[in-house]
């Protein structure tokens, strides 16, 4: 038996778009078994959305992941999933099925991939590094990717002092769709704006400066603007995060769920905030240090 974990992932954290994410403590669990022949075991609340063969991500990323070392065939298995990461709600779910899937492969084939191998592998998947590179890492990642040339950095020191609070509508929003509306230029004045707010938000995460951290997450010039029709209810969450000491707050992902930054947020906090938003799924989140995890049990002699 094969268990691989899979945490969450926030992407973008306001100006840092498409290269700045977090992992996040909800999680993806595939207990992973030989078998006859392929299949995904779901929750019910993700089979409408999931595929439970061959054309699931998980195994189409584990596929691909053997592809590189030049093997075609994966060793079939049976994968039970245990979800706690809403779909296609900008929590990463996409990213935590290419990061499991590259994460099984390794272990079926005793690859031993490196983290780095890994992101590799995921950013020739996905495209972009911003929520596998966290996934792999865990922690806080600042990436870049241009197709051929890969960096990042990982921050985690002093992680465990922030409270993550997600507010999760009841609709999807697809990364498509997201993408589509986004302008294809901008002016090179605004560009040079907008960059300016990405610098200074990485340079207050290396310095844990989490007031300017929280105020430049609220300066994203990228990627917010663009998407207010897809995600109306930005201003109020916003509203209420503000009003109970949010230090900052932004759409994760392409949305829509969308998150507040605490400084340790209190019980009274959490309660009064969640209060305010009955008709939204609020989850009281911290940083995942750790990224994707494996372990084996050896089968029993029978």
């Amino acid at each position: 038996m094969i268990t691989i974990r899979i945490p969450a992932t926030s992407a973008n954290l306001g100006p840092g778009f498409d290269s700045i994410g977090m992992a996040l403590t909800q999680y993806v669990t595939l207990n992973c078994e030989p078998a006859d022949e392929w299949s995904f075991d779901l929750q019910k609340k993700d089979q409408p959305f999931i595929p439970n063969g061959k054309t699931n991500l998980i195994y189409k990323s584990a596929l691909f992941t053997a592809n590189q070392y030049a093997i075609e065939h994966l060793p079939p298995h049976k994968v039970t999933m245990t979800n706690e990461v809403p779909i296609a709600r900008g929590l990463g779910s996409s990213s935590t099925a290419v990061v499991g899937g590259i994460e099984l492969a390794n272990q079926i084939l005793q690859l031993e991939l490196s983290d780095r191998d890994k992101l590799e592998i995921a950013c020739n998947i996905e495209g972009h590094p911003d929520n596998v590179a966290p996934a792999i890492y865990g922690g806080i990642t600042v990436s870049s990717y241009d197709g051929t040339n890969l960096e990042s950095v990982r921050f985690s020191k002093e992680l465990e002092q922030l409270t993550w609070i997600a507010v999760v509508p009841d609709y999807h929003v697809e990364t498509e769709e997201a993408r589509s509306i986004l302008p294809t230029e901008l002016p090179y004045k605004d560009a040079v704006h907008a960059s300016g707010m990405a610098n200074v938000l990485v340079a207050a995460l290396a310095e844990k400066d989490w007031l300017l951290v929280g105020r430049m997450m609220k300066q994203d010039k990228w990627h917010q603007p663009y998407r207010s029709d897809l995600i109306p209810d930005f201003p109020h969450v916003s509203n209420i995060l503000n009003e109970h000491g949010a230090l900052g707050y932004y759409i994760s992902g392409a949305g829509p769920t969308m998150i507040g930054l605490f400084h340790n947020a209190s019980d009274d906090q959490i309660n009064k905030v969640t209060k305010q938003l009955p008709n939204y799924q609020v989850e009281v989140l911290q940083a995942d240090l750790c990224g994707v995890s494996a372990s084996v049990t050896p089968a029993m002699n029978q």
